[in-house]
């Protein structure tokens, strides 16, 4: 299979500079990405691409059992950096795709060497002694808007993802990202997102890590935030003045700033 095409890869910057990869969250594409781009660009090589059942990515490549785990898209990952050769990489993700980096660096240490976490999760539900946003039972009603009218629920919850009432562009361009989504394909990665508990996994990072929050954010709360630096040895947590989950959007400047300084001091 052409990895390239299946995943719209597309790359720009500097050919000779330390690589970035930039994958984006659910509901979304590599355009979510587009602001920051730029600012990136002129000191990194900068790799972009779709996962499958998102964007511009191959849908013949959709393969539910794949996607059903985090492990699938980790391996989308993967296999990127092995058809470009890249090594010694920064990858940037967002959202529950912070977790698919942990997965994918645990896996090929020799390909990832840096993660930069944007607005991260690791468990969505609350737990004993673990606060992830949300209980079982808004999780369950969350899936079954979804899954019953998932237009309905874009237009619905986009705006409130996006967190910048006062900036009603931002949510509307999240509603049109989400509503793009192909919806069985958006289902089965809702389930996939929302179920996922990867507190664990968290344990297995080695690598330089940088976690990126917003002060202040309906789905990654500042005390997950807080969770995910404890739980990684050695990790950062910057505190963007941003609100909302999309800070790549709503605070491109410093959001790529952070990463670039984290990338230069690592």
């Amino acid at each position: 299979m052409d990895i390239r095409r299946r995943n719209n890869v597309s790359v720009t910057g500097r050919a000779d500079a330390p690589v970035v990869v930039l994958a984006h969250g659910f509901g979304c594409d590599q355009n979510m990405w587009r602001l920051v781009v730029p600012a990136l660009a002129e000191s990194y090589r900068v790799v972009l691409f779709d996962y499958v059942g998102s964007g511009k990515a191959d849908p013949s490549a959709w393969d539910e059992r794949r996607y059903s785990s985090l492990e699938g898209y980790a391996r989308d990952v993967l296999e990127v950096c092995e058809e470009l050769d890249l090594r010694d990489v920064s990858f940037v993700g967002h959202s529950v795709r912070a977790m698919v980096g942990v997965l994918a660096a645990a896996k090929a240490p020799e390909r990832i060497s840096r993660l930069v976490m944007v607005a991260p999760s690791p468990c969505y539900i609350d737990d004993e002694g673990y606060r992830g946003g949300f209980s079982a039972e808004d999780i369950d009603e969350l899936l079954e808007s979804l899954e019953s009218n998932y237009l309905g629920w874009s237009a619905a919850m986009a705006p409130v993802i996006m967190g910048n009432a006062d900036r009603p562009e931002l949510g509307q361009e999240l509603t049109t990202s989400f509503c793009a989504t192909d919806p069985d394909m958006a289902r089965v990665f809702a389930r996939t997102t929302f179920l996922s508990d990867s507190r664990q996994d968290l344990k297995t990072v080695t690598v330089p890590t940088l976690i990126l929050e917003c002060r202040q954010d309906v789905i990654a709360s500042r005390e997950v935030g807080a969770y995910v630096r404890d739980t990684i040895p050695g990790s950062r947590l910057v505190t963007l003045e941003a609100t909302g989950h999309c800070p790549q959007l709503s605070a491109p400047q410093a959001t790529a700033g952070a990463i670039h300084d984290f990338i230069g001091a690592a």
